[in-house]
């Protein structure tokens, strides 16, 4: 498989954008031609920032990078790669009980569309911990995030802290 003119899906709730989701988006965009973020918009779960909110602080972060775009999706993560014409889906993975987790979802993503591949890419070590639930429960109580997520995630948060 060649990666000339793939897209590639980078599919998360993106609750909020990391440091860590930056290093991944952008190590896979020197892989693929084109990377679509897929927010991830769960009606069952109370998210900390609103759909429209995690779109727009992504889009802010890489603005300068036009083979980046961000959208949002829910149902199916398949249905949204054949939308978008992709065949790849990049997950990164911290650990051994990411890939646990991710391994079943790639198996039964390429069942329900055979041409779907699913590259996983390992962390740079700067980055390694950084996880959008540990930033949320550090940002929950009161501590400081800078250094965990990008300064327009940080700005934002810092206004959110401000109105509650």
């Amino acid at each position: 498989m060649t990666t000339a003119g793939r897209v590639a899906i980078c599919p998360g709730s993106f609750d909020p954008l990391t440091l860590g989701h930056v290093d991944l988006v952008r190590r896979a965009a020197a892989l693929f031609e084109r990377i679509v973020i897929g927010v991830l918009v769960n009606e069952q779960k109370q998210p900390l920032l609103p759909a429209h909110d995690r779109v727009a602080l992504a889009r802010a972060v890489f603005v300068d990078e036009p083979r980046i775009e961000v959208e949002t999706f829910g149902g199916l993560l398949v249905d949204f790669a054949r939308q978008r014409g992709a065949r790849v889906i990049v997950r990164g993975l911290r650990s051994a009980a990411d890939f646990d987790y991710e391994s079943p979802m790639a198996l039964m993503n390429r069942r329900l569309h055979g041409e779907l591949e699913t590259v996983f890419l390992v962390p740079s070590p700067d980055v390694h911990a950084i996880s959008s639930r540990l930033v949320k429960e550090i940002w929950r109580l009161g501590g400081d995030v800078s250094g965990l997520v990008p300064p327009p995630v940080e700005a934002h948060l810092r206004a959110l802290r401000a109105t509650k």
